[in-house]
C-alpha cells in the first residue's frame, strides 16, 4: 500500500490549506508527505520567474507542514509540465492526492471543474479537495453509501479517517422519488412502501461495517432527497466528506460530472473522492 500523501502547491491560500490538512491527515495515519509544484511550459525567460516561484512555494509549504506535523517525513519536487497530467501520474504511488479548492501559479487552473475535477476524475486513487478551513472539530466523517464496489471502498476509507480521528461515521443513503403526474397521486401508497423497503435494505447494508468496526461508532441515515442535497445537508456538521468516484442505487449518477461533481462544488468541508485502485478511470 502506498505510504506517501501527494499535495499539489502553488503559494495560494487554498493550497496552503491543502498543505495543512494533508500534514494532519499523515501525522493521524502515519503516512509521509510529498508537496509537489508544477511549472507549466512557458518560455524561457516567464518559466525561470516560475521555477524560482515555485521553489520559494515549496519552501512555504513544507515549513508550515512540519509546524503542523513535526514527525511527519516531508519532501518536496518541482516538476515542469501540464499539473493535471503530473498530479494524476504522481497518483499511482501515492495514498492520496490533496488540492486546495482553486490556485494560481503552477496550479492557474484550479477551479472547481478544472485540475480539482480532473485529478479527481483521472486519479489512480483517492483525490481530497480542501474547501473551507484546513481542520474543522465535530468528530463526524459521512460518507454516501449504497452498497456498491465504489462506495464500499468509500466507507473504508470513512471507518479509517474516523478511527484516525477518534470520530464516528454517518453514513448516508439518498433515494430520489419518481416525478409522477399529477393523476399518478394515487401510486403514493406504493412509493411510501418502496422507499420504506429501500430504508430497510439500507439500515442493513450498515450492519456488517458495524459488526467489523465495533471500535468506531456507525450512524446511518436514510433519506428521500437527491444525493448531492443529502450530503450537503449531512456536511454541515462533518469533518470530512466521502464519495466513491461512481455507485448504483441510492447513488446511481455517482460518477464524476453528476454527484462526485456536485458534490466537489456545494460542499464547504473536505472532500475526499474514493477510488479502488485498478479502476479504469480513463
Amino acid at each position: 500500500m502506498a505510504e506517501q500523501i501527494t499535495v499539489g502547491v502553488d503559494g495560494s491560500v487554498p493550497a496552503a490549506a491543502a498543505v495543512e490538512w494533508a500534514a494532519g491527515d499523515a501525522r493521524r495515519r502515519g503516512r509521509s508527505l510529498h508537496l509537489l509544484y508544477v511549472a507549466e511550459l512557458w518560455p524561457l525567460s516567464l518559466g525561470e520567474v516560475d521555477v524560482e516561484y515555485g521553489g520559494e512555494a515549496l519552501r512555504a509549504a513544507a515549513e508550515r507542514a512540519r509546524e503542523v506535523a513535526p514527525d511527519v517525513a516531508v519532501t518536496t519536487e518541482a516538476r515542469r509540465g501540464n499539473a493535471i497530467e503530473q498530479l494524476v501520474i504522481g497518483s499511482s504511488a501515492a495514498d492520496s492526492v490533496v488540492l486546495g479548492s482553486r490556485g494560481r501559479g503552477g496550479f492557474t487552473g484550479l477551479l472547481l471543474g478544472s485540475v480539482s475535477t480532473a485529478v479527481a476524475a483521472h486519479a489512480a486513487g483517492t483525490v481530497v479537495v480542501v474547501r473551507g478551513p484546513a481542520e474543522t472539530r465535530h468528530g463526524r466523517v459521512v460518507v454516501g453509501y449504497d452498497g456498491s464496489e465504489w462506495s464500499r471502498t468509500a466507507m473504508e476509507y470513512a471507518v479509517g479517517q474516523a478511527r484516525a480521528r477518534q470520530a464516528g461515521v454517518h453514513v448516508v443513503f439518498s433515494w430520489q422519488e419518481p416525478v409522477l403526474a399529477p393523476y399518478a397521486a394515487a401510486y403514493s401508497g406504493v412509493l411510501d412502501s418502496a422507499f420504506e423497503e429501500q430504508r430497510r435494505r439500507a439500515r442493513e447494508a450498515v450492519t456488517p461495517w458495524r459488526e467489523a468496526n465495533p471500535d468506531v461508532e456507525i450512524t446511518d441515515e436514510q433519506v428521500c432527497a437527491h444525493p448531492v442535497a443529502a450530503l450537503r445537508d449531512a456536511s454541515a456538521s462533518a469533518d470530512l466528506v466521502v464519495v466513491g468516484s461512481r455507485g448504483m442505487g441510492g447513488f446511481s449518477a455517482s460518477v464524476l460530472g453528476s454527484v462526485s461533481r456536485g458534490v466537489l462544488h456545494h460542499v464547504t468541508c473536505p472532500v475526499a473522492v474514493v477510488r479502488p485502485r485498478g479502476e479504469r478511470n480513463g
